[in-house]
């Protein structure tokens, strides 16, 4: 047994020297090759592994170096007041809901939205009304929120105090935020946005827009995810006014009060790099993308959704810096995965008839073409499996708020005799990954065939441990 299994582990993966299809954004380092004041940071990262002392400046109360770089980021990306986030967007989301709301608001939420979110929300004692996500049954891919569905459930519930969506989710796909924003300004209701995969949305003409620029109340990003920063490092933006010195406790209570300079002098560099360099580069990475995918479609294997495979009916559009690599029915996304992964190529994600494969300007031409000849080169055969269908369900009955579960006591009882019964548990298949029943909700004779079925399909279903499902009595 080793005595340094981690190190060695990580030191095994780094000298593979796989191509980096997947976050972070810098590409093993070479965001921070790509300028000569970055490469003299990349070669002083470790020497800059210090926090607060005398001669810089203070995270929690920023007079200094610290808060001009926070000043650069918000004109840059237009808040009234952004802030660095050394805890990743968790933190940042979990300062956005304490700061927008009070115990027992009423809030419109998206089903897929992260966990924090749902952790937040039991945490602030929210009571949340959902909005259910489509999914796309030709490539089974997770859409966003239906503008029908949005527009009957906010007419419902005029008092909510608040949305919270994803823009884009996971798959890069954004539903038409400005059309929700809109429309919630006409109730008074607050929009929130995670918007972890967007950092670079807004620096070209060919990429979503900025949610910022759209109207947003609040919108958090991770900087590590698309940008040449550091893993763990993520944005806070405030846009319409709100109580500004709420926000400033709720930050400072979420974030250590030890921040690594390594991770605060990332931020900084990625907004440089993105207001000097991101357009151009941008509009590049994006040429590569469209050539490539064009390419790997006439292969006749494989299909890279675009645009055009989006609905009209909702103005959905999508990252054009990612891919969605769909294998027809009777093949494994999971599959694919691991053969990219074999042939040196890290790819983001998979489900079961998808591969997410994330691209930033780092990437060479050099890495499309290995990716290329890969997919070109793959035995179609050594992917074959089991098709399993993504079940498109109805909405579970709510008789208890999250937060009033998470306090009750709890049983486990057999799959087969919770009929009835409120789930003390969000129950989740990997993949979609949207949840299909939460904390608080019943378990009907519906939603019970479609965990089975996911089941005997041996699909991940969080939520469930050998069979059994936790319950709480009301």
């Amino acid at each position: 047994m080793s005595r340094l299994p981690l190190v060695e582990g990580v030191l095994t993966y780094i000298k593979e020297k796989n191509i980096s299809f997947c976050m972070p954004g810098h590409k093993g380092g070479l965001g921070f090759l790509k300028t000569v004041k970055g490469r003299e940071l990349y070669e002083n990262f470790i020497k800059g592994d210090i926090t607060e002392v005398d001669g810089l400046d203070n995270l929690h109360h920023a007079e200094g170096i610290i808060k001009e770089s926070q000043q650069l980021l918000s004109e840059y990306y237009g808040s009234i007041k952004s802030y660095f986030l050394v805890n990743g967007s968790t933190s940042g989301n979990l300062a956005m809901i304490y700061s927008s709301f009070n115990e027992g608001d009423k809030i419109i939420v998206e089903r897929n939205c992260h966990r924090s979110i749902f952790n937040a929300i039991i945490m602030r004692k929210l009571e949340p009304v959902y909005i259910k996500n489509k999914i796309n049954l030709k490539y089974d891919v997770p859409f966003p929120l239906d503008k029908e569905h949005f527009l009957c459930l906010i007419k419902e519930n005029k008092d909510a105090k608040g949305i919270v969506v994803t823009y884009p989710n996971y798959y890069g796909i954004c539903f038409d935020l400005s059309y929700v924003i809109e429309i919630a300004k006409k109730y008074n209701i607050k929009v929130l946005v995670d918007s972890a995969h967007g950092a670079h949305f807004g620096v070209n003409k060919l990429l979503p827009e900025n949610p910022l620029k759209m109207g947003a109340n609040m919108v958090v990003m991770s900087a590590h995810k698309t940008l040449p920063s550091l893993t763990q490092t993520a944005f806070l933006h405030v846009g319409r006014v709100t109580d500004i010195s709420k926000v400033d406790f709720y930050v400072s209570a979420f974030l250590s009060t030890s921040p690594s300079y390594m991770l605060l002098c990332s931020m900084d560099y990625a907004r440089f790099y993105i207001q000097e360099h991101g357009d151009g580069d941008y509009g590049e990475l994006i040429k590569q993308c469209t050539y490539y995918r064009n390419k790997i479609n006439r292969l006749g294997k494989f299909y890279i959704l675009g645009q055009e495979d989006l609905e009209d009916v909702n103005n959905y559009t999508m990252d054009l810096t990612r891919y969605i690599l769909n294998v027809p029915k009777g093949y494994s996304g999971h599959k694919l995965l691991e053969y990219l992964r074999a042939n040196k190529i890290q790819a983001e994600m998979s489900d079961m008839r998808n591969v997410v494969l994330i691209f930033s300007p780092f990437n060479k031409i050099q890495d499309f073409q290995e990716l290329y000849i890969a997919l070109k080169n793959c035995d179609m055969n050594t992917l074959r499996d089991k098709y399993v269908e993504v079940i498109d369900y109805g909405m579970p009955m709510q008789v208890m708020f999250p937060y009033e579960v998470i306090d009750k006591e709890k049983i486990i009882v057999a799959l087969k005799d919770s009929k009835g019964k409120i789930s003390a548990e969000a129950i989740v298949p990997y993949p979609p990954g949207i949840p299909i029943v939460m904390p608080g909700e019943v378990l009907s004779k519906e939603i019970l065939a479609v965990i089975e079925y996911y089941l005997k399909c041996n699909v991940a279903v969080l939520g469930i441990i050998n069979g059994g499902i936790a319950i709480v009595e009301k």
